[in-house]
């Protein structure tokens, strides 16, 4: 390059200002951890680990224990030996017929969880994508039902069931469940709903999608974490239910594991190893519910990030 001098005779080339010499080179490192500092997150996190483990490992070496070893004077944690027949023994106590309840608390979690799905997907796709008259005072309507627990309403409950005919019955415990969730599953798949754009669902009707299908193929694989969500809370708030089914259902053989706990509890005696052994098989489904609802969540997050 050239540069035209003053009087416009002398050409000269155009002087550059002296670049560094020395080229930046951006160094990335990895963060070091002091030995010091690894070794007391990792107390920590074993410290944490014990606090929430050890209520659980105390009850499963209970169920393990004798009556007799439980109640002495100088108690242990572990077990001098280990009974396992209690976990074969329990389901024919006279107390109650625990495999009924059992097949009584899933049935009822399951057939709750269920129909909350069926009702809030469809509620909270509306009132996300449309706007209608009185839209906020039905979400406010919905979410002030979140406030009012069974045990209020037992009574009512009660008196109502008598007149439908249902009362004691499985049909009662999962009306009463699904709608004391059904506010919350709502209110999350609201959310999740509407941070979904609407050009989305603009798109897939103009290649000729209607709206079940906008719904269910286009919308329902962008919101997997909000349907996990609900489904976790219904089911486990359904699965832990007490007060309700301790009062609309009285045969033993319909009612929940959370009430039939409270047969092994009697005012002279208690029987601790079973009342263990109950509370380890309870928790079991609740595992492997979490144990499945992982990968789909790890799924719906996936596909929600990709279009």
């Amino acid at each position: 390059m050239t540069a035209i001098t003053d009087s416009g005779t002398t050409p000269r080339k155009a002087t550059r200002p002296p670049s560094d010499s020395r080229q930046r080179v951006r160094k990335y490192t990895s963060d070091q951890v002091p030995l010091g500092s690894l070794l007391l997150r990792l107390l920590a996190g074993l410290v944490v680990l014990v606090v929430f483990l050890l209520p659980y490992l105390i009850m499963f070496f209970g169920s393990v224990k004798t009556k007799a070893e439980i109640r002495s004077v100088d108690p242990t944690y572990f077990p001098t030996e280990w009974h396992w027949d209690n976990y074969v023994t329990m389901w024919s106590t006279p107390e109650t017929p625990l495999a009924q309840n059992l097949i009584s608390t899933l049935v009822i979690s399951l057939c709750a969880t269920l129909l909350v799905l069926a009702v809030a997907l469809p509620a909270s796709y509306y009132t996300a994508r449309f706007r209608f008259p009185g839209r906020l005072f039905f979400l406010f309507l919905v979410i002030v039902t979140q406030m009012v627990q069974p045990a209020v309403l037992t009574s009512g409950l009660f008196r109502q069931f008598i007149a439908l005919g249902i009362l004691d019955t499985w049909a009662a415990m999962i009306l009463v469940n699904a709608a004391f969730n059904l506010s919350f599953a709502v209110w999350i798949m609201h959310s999740f709903f509407a941070g979904i754009p609407k050009e989305v669902d603009e798109a897939a009707q103009l290649d000729g999608a209607g709206t079940f299908a906008v719904l269910t193929k286009i919308n329902l694989p962008l919101v997997w974490p909000g349907i996990v969500t609900a489904v976790v809370f219904t089911f486990v708030a359904s699965w832990n239910e007490f007060a309700a089914s301790l009062v609309l259902l009285t045969t033993a053989g319909n009612q929940p594991l959370s009430v039939a706990l409270t047969k092994f509890v009697g005012q002279y005696e208690t029987s601790w190893h079973y009342v263990f052994g109950v509370s380890v098989v309870a928790i079991v489904p609740v595992v492997i519910l979490f144990m499945i609802i992982e990968k789909r969540l790890v799924g719906g997050l996936v596909a929600g990030s990709v279009k």
